[in-house]
């Protein structure tokens, strides 16, 4: 495994696992299968309704806590200072934690103008001890300039859509002249055209890899932390195996120039969902 670290000095795994659209009894068992291929890793919201099940997970597995990162994330319509400190609170009784590593804004929300607020409740939760790291998801790059303009603590990581048709390059810039990292939601293109295109899996077959695990490599390279979801076993192994072997300079620029700003989930200026 690769650990990166993050501008608070905190050591996080590039390589984590996701439960976005995992069913909560679901969760429990993919998880329990994460754990034990060697994931440590894992990233749930509140919104995903399955933190009970990520949280009975972690309590069976013969895991030490302190050896874990556990990444929530905070909805939209919890946002606001107050609404944030009890938002947390809930999740962690969900989770059956004492604390989390990553507590995260989940979308920006801009129509609503919160996140500011929200932010500093996280800060207020990252000064008493409740969580090890502060962040974002779905920032653009405005949204991260106003956010560490009004407030004292950079946040450690923004995640976002990102694959090779979505490689999201001026925000990792940004994000890097910052000390920020980028982390990718939909790293895989949900399983969409990218595993499927010819660039991908010809250099998939020449390896001798598959093609989610040559673009889960792609991202690695980048210096992009990255949390592929999946609830079948052999996907889950599958796509941690990918500390093994190298993408050459040749491969990785044939992946970069497929880059054509294709989203598949929301533009985060428009997502004011709550």
């Amino acid at each position: 495994m690769n650990h990166v670290t993050l501008n608070n000095d905190l050591k996080m795994p590039q390589l984590g696992f996701g439960v976005w659209q995992v069913g909560n009894e679901e969760a429990t068992a993919a998880v329990e299968k994460a754990l034990e291929v060697g994931y440590t890793s894992i990233d749930t919201a509140m919104i995903y309704k399955n933190e009970e099940g990520v949280g009975k997970a972690i309590k069976e597995a013969n895991v030490n806590r302190e050896d874990l990162f556990i990444t929530t994330k905070v909805w939209n319509s919890d946002q606001g200072y107050d609404n944030t400190i009890a938002a947390f609170e809930a999740s962690l009784e969900r989770l059956g934690l004492d604390y989390v590593d990553l507590y995260l804004i989940h979308w920006p929300t801009p129509e609503y103008d919160e996140y500011v607020d929200t932010f500093k409740a996280m800060e207020k939760l990252y000064k008493d001890g409740r969580v090890k790291a502060i962040g974002v998801c779905n920032f653009e790059i405005e949204h991260l300039e106003r956010l560490m303009k009004e407030t004292e603590i950079k946040p450690v990581l923004n995640q976002v859509e990102c694959h090779p048709y979505l490689a999201q390059n001026a925000l990792k810039d940004f994000c890097k002249k910052h000390d920020i990292f980028v982390e990718a939601w939909s790293p895989l293109d949900q399983g969409g055209d990218v595993l499927k295109d010819e660039v991908v899996t010809s250099i998939a077959d020449k390896l001798g890899k598959t093609a989610a695990q040559v673009v889960l490599r792609w991202h690695l390279q980048n210096d992009t932390i990255v949390i592929p979801k999946s609830v079948t076993p052999s996907r889950i192994k599958e796509n941690f195996e990918v500390f093994d072997f190298e993408l050459s300079a040749e491969d990785m620029d044939a992946i970069n120039k497929l880059d054509a700003g294709r989203r598949k989930g929301p533009n985060p200026n428009e997502m004011n969902v709550r």
